[in-house]
């Protein structure tokens, strides 16, 4: 008995725990050696994307060229209907402490330092089929020197390999048409909602009533 109540517990347990992250859309790895723009000094960045099922954003990631010892402290994030300042803003904000990590990578040709960002907490929702713009802009390092986020023209793209769509990206900065950037957007699937804690006193209700059934049926 015990061993088929402790079964049916886990099973339980498991369709309660909310998804966990995934890559939405992949516009390809870090290049680091070829080219990046200007995220901060007023110009602003976007690189397109599209994604396979409704879904919730919760981070991304980015390549970015930095001036040696530079550590990124902030930077201002924006999902829209268009290139900013144009069109209906998804979600927005400043990632920076806790939601926002900095990995040096490498030192690259020119003697940038080439590094990973990662940023989480977001919570925005977004649906299938729709092109999206992902912009960064405002970036901020202590020094206040520029960064520059890594140009890779698409290469690795893996977008419409399973992973959201129209890949490689389309881009702009403030000043026209460029090649696209290096970044995935992660999140969700499905909305990936975390269950309220209504849901567990309902889970644990059916998981008693089920054991009940099964002592009952195993003492016939």
């Amino acid at each position: 008995m015990k061993p088929h109540i402790a079964s049916l517990t886990l099973l339980c347990l498991a369709l309660m725990l909310p998804a966990s992250a995934q890559v939405l859309y992949d516009n390809g790895p870090i290049n680091g050696t070829t080219d990046a723009w200007t995220i901060n000094y007023g110009y602003i960045v976007g690189d397109t994307f599209t994604l396979l099922n409704n879904s919730t954003v919760t981070g991304f990631n980015f390549g970015l060229w930095e001036f040696p010892g530079d550590v990124l402290s902030s930077v201002q994030w924006s999902v829209s209907s268009e290139f900013p300042p144009s069109g209906t803003i998804y979600g927005s904000g400043t990632a920076s402490g806790s939601n926002l990590t900095d990995q040096f990578i490498s030192v690259n040709q020119y003697g940038y330092d080439i590094d990973k960002i990662t940023v989480t907490g977001l919570n925005v929702n977004l649906t299938s089929g729709p092109t999206y713009w992902f912009s960064l802009q405002n970036a901020m390092v202590p020094s206040g020197d520029p960064v520059y986020w890594d140009e890779n023209s698409g290469v690795g793209c893996k977008g419409d390999n399973g992973m959201g769509g129209g890949c490689p990206s389309e881009a702009l900065e403030t000043g026209g048409t460029i090649l696209s950037e290096s970044f995935d957007i992660n999140g969700t699937s499905g909305g990936g909602q975390t269950p309220e804690p209504s849901d567990f006193v309902l889970f644990g209700s059916g998981v008693l009533c089920v054991a009940g059934l099964l002592r009952r049926k195993l003492q016939l």
